[in-house]
């Protein structure tokens, strides 16, 4: 590899680093908290971010929480005691606004995750989980913060949140990892 290429990966790391020093700690505990205490989980993202969440998902439902993909045809309704777990990085995502209305109508609880505190989702939402990281909106002129192309900083920091709640909700759940392969598919 080149010394480009190598000073690309320390700059994306550092930046990763940077944002996920950042989050709150015991927030990331509280909505641990959330998800375990729910009825049934929902869960849904835009882009990139969709594909993070639908990760999280699957190790939701290794952990043998109740969980869904909002879109997919088996989503059950959602009502009292459930939680909709939502990612927006910029946090105006029309179809995202929509569906915490939905959710909340139908008296669920808004887990969102978000670059953005003061956006419109983080209004609506019960439980805003901040990540401050570049997304697609704030990626061009003086705001671009990262070598990293559009919203990729955040989708990165998406990704190892969800895998550091992961293993902090097998501690909470008491998850073997036996357990957790038991519940892998085995369609594939």
């Amino acid at each position: 590899m080149t010394k480009a290429g190598t000073d690309l990966f320390a700059s994306a790391l550092e930046e990763l680093g940077g944002v996920l020093a950042k989050v709150d700690g015991a927030s990331i505990d509280a909505a641990c908290e959330v998800l375990v205490g729910a009825g049934r989980i929902a869960v849904y993202g835009c882009g990139r971010e969709a594909l993070q969440v639908k990760g999280f998902a699957m190790r939701l439902y290794h952990l043998g929480l109740p969980v869904s993909v909002v879109g997919d045809m088996t989503t059950p309704p959602l009502g009292k005691g459930d939680v909709f777990l939502v990612s927006s990085g910029p946090g105006e995502t029309t179809t995202v606004l929509t569906l915490i209305r939905v959710a909340r109508d139908a008296g669920a609880k808004v887990l969102l995750v978000t670059a953005e505190s003061g956006s419109s989702a983080a209004r609506l939402a019960d439980f805003t989980l901040l990540i401050p990281a570049q997304t697609m909106a704030s990626d061009q002129g003086a705001a671009k913060t990262s070598v990293l192309p559009m919203g990729s900083l955040f989708e990165g920091a998406l990704f190892l949140l969800f895998e550091v709640m992961v293993l902090k909700l097998k501690a909470l759940t008491g998850a073997s990892p036996e357990a957790m392969r038991a519940r892998h598919t085995n369609m594939e």
